[in-house]
């Protein structure tokens, strides 16, 4: 049945009260092992034997049903985990705010009728929902730590390269990388041990962050700031030192076009469903990936080489110590006051903000909640490999927050 796009906005609309999984699982725990007792709702990006995969789309139920797990989803299974469900998404997991036309957009349980932000929207309340323990999720511009903001969770985005994307359906192929989200931080060592080839090394955690002055600190939300500033002077009594810095880094990191990633790449995963169902899918995702017809082949790779460069001049600039942010600008928005596009559009523009410096930069990052302000997140990012430098420096700040 071919949709009009104003259908399918009224129908988000209409089913704000939706269920948080696109389909539940009848499937049964086949072993023991480090996640035994723990379940896990699946973003429905990932294979899971017997199932289909439909990335939160309609597009897809044809799709035949995936013949064995992705392999996060193997390594999750292998250790015990529960699978509960394909948890809902924003569509191909374009967006920061998790609405879905389709099946619904999954609410954060902090704030009443407030989106619990995406793309990892369903598995971020399910988890905050205590329906699961985990969500298994995916991270191309913040989809993991937005919700987890959003959801007063733990979210992990780990480098893109220690963890297998492996029968998972893509988004930006440069910048997709796997994500974990948890109600305690304690668990999201042991998942992400399963998950990586090798376990994440216990040592000492920074004792510095560095605050960018130039960069993430605008347009906040009066309570996310001094949500942030309270965490700031939290980690400044436990030992850390603050070193609020104006770097041209970010200056130039601004004048990257992030967003052609997104656009360009995914019309090269899911441009046959572009050209022959696009009234069929959410009008928002497809006007982002119409987008990618005004990049030519020249600037794309100028976008590239220009990342690149970014990637190395990070590593050398930050090394060691993480950048600390607020997770995202903005407290969770209701989900009324998204039905204008423009509105959309400059929320997800901020949402997004913050988050997706660590995916351009090819990093590590951790969300985590600031308890006193629901809904708002602190925020460390590190350059690649440095996953237990972070998972370290989160163990030891959490009581502090």
């Amino acid at each position: 049945m071919t949709h009009t796009p104003q259908s399918l906005l009224d129908a988000a609309r209409a089913r704000a009260a939706a269920p948080d999984f696109t389909r539940t699982f009848d499937d049964p725990v086949e072993g023991e092992g480090p996640l035994s007792g723990l379940n896990v709702a699946v973003k429905d990006l990932f294979d899971v034997r017997g199932q289909v995969t439909q990335a939160g789309s309609q597009v897809r139920k044809a799709t035949a049903p995936a013949s064995k797990d992705a392999a996060a989803v193997a390594r999750l299974r292998s250790a015990g985990a529960g699978l509960i469900g394909h948890a809902n998404m924003t569509e191909f997991a374009y967006s920061g705010l998790g609405l879905n036309p389709h099946y619904g957009t999954p609410l954060t349980p902090l704030k009443e009728g407030c989106i619990a932000g995406g793309s990892t929207s369903g598995g971020a309340s399910a988890v905050a929902r205590g329906v699961a323990d985990i969500a298994l999720g995916t991270d191309t511009g913040g989809s993991a730590r937005i919700p987890a903001a959003f959801c007063g969770l733990f979210g992990f985005k780990a480098t893109a390269q220690t963890i297998s994307r492996a029968g998972a359906v893509p988004l930006s192929h440069s910048l997709d990388s796997v994500g974990v989200l948890t109600r305690e931080v304690g668990l999201l060592r042991p998942v992400l041990n399963v998950l990586r080839d090798q376990p994440l090394a216990a040592s000492a955690a920074p004792r510095a962050v560095i605050v960018p002055e130039n960069f993430g600190m605008d347009e906040l939300d009066p309570e996310v700031a001094e949500a942030f500033e309270a965490a700031l002077e939290a980690l400044q009594a436990s030992g850390v030192n603050l070193r609020r810095q104006t770097l041209d880094f970010f200056d130039d990191y601004r004048a990257l076009p992030v967003w052609q990633f997104s656009a360009v790449e995914s019309r090269a995963h899911h441009g046959a469903h572009f050209d022959d169902a696009r009234a069929e899918l959410d009008p928002r995702v497809a006007s982002r990936m119409a987008r990618a017809d005004g990049v030519t082949g020249i600037e794309f790779a100028r976008t590239m080489a220009a990342r690149e460069a970014l990637i190395a001049r990070a590593a050398h600039l930050f090394g060691d110590t993480p950048v600390a942010l607020p997770s995202v600008a903005i407290m969770p928005p209701k989900l009324d006051d998204l039905r204008e596009d423009a509105t959309y559009d400059r929320i997800n523009l901020l949402a997004l903000r913050n988050t997706s410096f660590a995916n351009v930069i090819d990093g590590c990052s951790v969300s985590m909640p600031i308890t006193s302000h629901p809904g708002a997140g602190l925020m460390l990012t590190a350059t690649a490999g440095r996953d237990a430098m972070l998972m370290n420096m989160a163990e030891t700040l959490q009581g502090a927050l």
